[in-house]
């Protein structure tokens, strides 16, 4: 079979290259494992202390503001109210800016309620990644050493061809398992936090209008 010249050595430097990728490859899969059994274990406690807010729940705290439109008296039913710690602390903040005008304060709200997702999102992001590239990883493990592997096979090394098989199946479910479990964490922490900031803005809104109109 005829050749392109040079092509055996850019072939060289591919397997080269192929090979040098395999060890980094199993690395990061380890390490995306460890993340995501980390990372379940976190959900699993942020579960145990969540705070579920119902609509209806969210219609007797509007409520309450609502009947009592003072700064003190909005501040004392936020912090009595069964909201997250971090819902209580904006939702004050917000209270405490009366010096300010309607277009600021609504301005401030904002940036308030944009911090929060960005923060949702940066959280999400780690997991996400490892759910996109952890059976990739899992891929590049398993592809890498097969041809090391099918060639042995072809020169009768079948204890070669083994362990090949061994590590490409090793890193496939390394890499899947890893993706699997941060694929469930991020899939049950993103629609938290779109509740999260949906009850969140609900909340914002009523204070606003309370402020705006006082």
């Amino acid at each position: 079979m005829s050749t392109f010249p040079g092509s055996e050595i850019l072939t060289g430097i591919l397997h080269i290259v192929s090979e040098s990728l395999l060890i980094p490859v199993i690395v990061f899969l380890i390490l995306f494992l460890i993340y995501s059994i980390i990372t379940f274990g976190e959900l699993i406690s942020e579960y145990s202390g969540r705070i579920k807010n119902t609509p209806k729940d969210l219609e007797k705290i509007i409520k309450k503001i609502n009947e009592t439109p003072t700064i003190e008296n909005i501040i004392s039913t936020i912090e009595q109210s069964e909201i997250p710690k971090r819902h209580k602390e904006i939702l004050i903040d917000l209270a405490n800016t009366e010096t300010l005008g309607k277009n600021s304060r609504e301005a401030l709200a904002r940036k308030f309620l944009e911090h929060e997702e960005l923060n949702s999102v940066k959280k999400l992001e780690k997991t996400d990644i490892v759910t996109k590239i952890g059976p990739s990883l899992g891929l590049m493990g398993t592809l890498i050493p097969m041809g090391p592997g099918l060639a042995a096979l072809g020169s009768g090394d079948i204890t070669s061809l083994a362990s090949a098989i061994i590590v490409a199946f090793d890193t496939t479910v390394t890499g899947l398992s890893a993706g699997a479990v941060a694929y469930i964490v991020s899939k049950i922490r993103r629609r938290w936090y779109e509740e999260y900031i949906s009850n969140l803005d609900t909340l914002i809104d009523a204070v606003l209008e309370v402020m705006n109109n006082g």
